[in-house]
Order: structure tokens, then sequence, then C-alpha cells
């Protein structure tokens, strides 16, 4: 994901999956999904392009896929939509079989909300809705519809600083919480938030945490963007990853002062962006900086490992920043995401 240019999104879906003659719906009226295991590789699909993200999981090998993005279709709206698009609602009718394949082939999905271009828009659902109570039927919606159980939120640019629509998301994620245990169901919640080599802003990035636990709402994963630095320093980005990661763990202990390191480094999550990120040189993630990360994040416990984004995981337009079909440096097709997939089986 980029955290200057991240669009709304498209893609969706859930079907009858069988296995081994059992079968799960993708729909709150048959059996609940299990919980995505505890520690994934799960990069983000640009849900805006005409791409099948099973197309794009069978090819790559990736189990786990990051949706991107579910928004309204104007501030003020509390409807959401892939990509904010009335033609992609959230349906099953809306590429429901490929969400099928990717279950059918033992991976899962994760819907994420908002991305940079509703966050600048106003068209991030907590910002763009005043209503509590419909910001959370509409997790609630996304939930059942496609029978997952983690939901994401990219929260970054206006609504990073938006104080109402922090309070209002936390308040709906509280919501949903409590009628996820009513109904037996589990659902996980993950912040994707900025990162500086000094951590979080502040007081923004924390603030938006704090004001979860002021709420009382659970958020299972801090994912952090180690990306768009944009300081003109130089930078070695598998490196400064640890280095910045290390830096949000320091602060997530004066959030959630009752967890151990080892707790918080479980509950933490990377983003990287392949290749040239939006910023350009220095800022260049390389695919032997993926190798490291790939195995310090094992080595720490991370929740969850990501990248902005599986259309870029090709060398099609080496010397290109900030592209959205390639990395802009030269590699085999997919090397990002096989760098990154044995994190799936550690």
């Amino acid at each position: 994901m980029t955290r200057v240019r991240m669009t709304g999104a498209v893609l969706a879906a859930a079907a009858l999956v069988a296995a081994g003659g059992a079968a799960q719906a993708a729909t709150g009226n048959c059996a609940h999904a299990r919980p995505l295991p505890a520690h994934i590789f799960a990069p983000y699909v640009e849900g805006y392009t005409s791409d099948d993200p099973a197309v794009l999981a069978a090819a790559s090998g990736d189990k786990y896929l990051t949706l991107a993005f579910i928004q309204t279709p104007a501030p003020g709206s509390c409807e959401i939509d892939w990509n904010g698009d009335a033609s992609t609602p959230i349906a099953q009718s809306t590429y429901g079989a490929s969400i099928a394949k990717i279950r059918a082939a033992g991976g899962d999905v994760i819907p994420s909300f908002g991305g940079y271009g509703a966050d600048h828009g106003g068209e991030e659902i907590a910002d763009s809705c005043t209503d509590v109570g419909k910001i959370a039927a509409d997790y609630e919606r996304v939930v059942t519809t496609y029978n997952v159980t983690r939901l994401d939120f990219d929260v970054e640019d206006y609504s990073q600083t938006n104080a109402a629509g922090i309070n209002r998301r936390n308040e709906a994620i509280r919501l949903v919480e409590q009628w996820a245990a009513r109904t037996g169901r589990t659902v996980q919640f993950v912040y994707t938030i900025g990162t500086n080599m000094t951590g979080l802003d502040e007081p923004d990035g924390i603030s938006i945490l704090q004001n979860a636990v002021a709420n009382h709402a659970r958020i299972d994963i801090v994912n952090v963007m180690t990306f768009d630095y944009y300081d003109n320093q130089p930078h070695e980005m598998g490196k400064d990853t640890v280095t910045a990661a290390s830096a949000v763990i320091k602060q997530l202990h004066t959030v959630y002062p009752h967890k151990s390191e080892s707790q918080l480094w479980h509950m933490l999550g990377i983003t990287e962006m392949l290749g040239i990120d939006d910023y350009g040189p220095p800022e260049v993630f390389t695919t032997a900086d993926a190798a490291m990360v790939e195995h310090w994040a094992a080595g720490k416990g991370i929740a969850e490992l990501s990248f902005w984004a599986l259309e870029r995981d090709n060398g099609g337009c080496v010397g290109t920043a900030g592209s959205d079909s390639c990395s802009g440096i030269a590699q085999a097709t997919w090397q990002f995401s096989h760098e990154f997939e044995p994190f799936n089986r550690r």
C-alpha cells in the first residue's frame, strides 16, 4: 500500500466452498469461518484494477490476500462499496468465485477499509458517516457477507487527524466486538498506519490507539507502513524496517503497559512497499531486504507481514518510482512473494 496515493478499491466476495465433504458458505447463515493463523503473510491487492485475486494468488503462490479498499461513494454517505463504486457492491455477487477459489486452496482474505484516496477525500466510512451504529452495521455486513474473521483499517492523511472520525471508528469497533461475542464470531481488527524512523507519528498515530483503549476497542494488530519516510535521508530499507518497528514497540508499551514485550511484538504487523516507493531513491526496498525482513519478522513472531502491492511484484519498469503495476527494480516476477511466503510456514 502506499502512504501518499492509495486509491479505493475493488474486490470482494465469498461463496460456498466444499472441503472434505463439509461446506462453508460466505454468509452469516452458515458455519462461521475459522480465525486466521497467528502469523500470516497477506499482501495487498489493488482492487481498483480488473485483476482477479484468485488468479493472482495462484500465480504468485500467496495464500492470503488483503483486499483494498472499501469506502463510501461520497463524503457524508453511510453506504459502502468496493472502491466506492456501486457497480462493485458488498455482496456475494461481487467476486464471490474468487474468494471461494482462494479458500478452496487453503487461503483466505482480509477486507481493508480506507486507503489514502478515501482518507484524503473524506470517503473513509468513519470520516464520512456520523452515525456510529450505521458504521458498525457496515463492518458487520462485510463480516457476514464474506464470512471473514479480520478487518483492516488503513488510516492515513486526513483520517489520521480527524478526531471525530477516529472516535467513531473505535466506538464502532467496540460495538462489533460486542456483536461478535454475542453471535459466537471471531472478528480481529487491524490498524494500518504510517511510521517514521522514530516510530508512529506523534501525537496522531499514537492518539488513534489511545482512543481505542479509551473506547474499550480491542485492536489485535498494529500494522506499520515502513516506507515513504519523506525525510530526504539515506535509507537501507530492510535495516530501517527493524529500526522503525523497534521504535513502535517502545511506543506501544505506553499504550498497552500491561502487555509484555513479547506480546507487543506478536501484535505488530509490517507492510513494505516493493522496490522504489513513492518518494523514490534512496527509498528502495530490494529482494535482499525482503529476505532479511522475513527472517527477522519470523524471529520476532510478528502477527502479519505484507507489502504494497501484489500487482507490483514484477520487474517491468526498472527505474520508475511508485508505479501501480511494477516495482521499479530488476527482479523476477513474484520474487518478493517467494521471499515472503515462507513466513506462512514458520
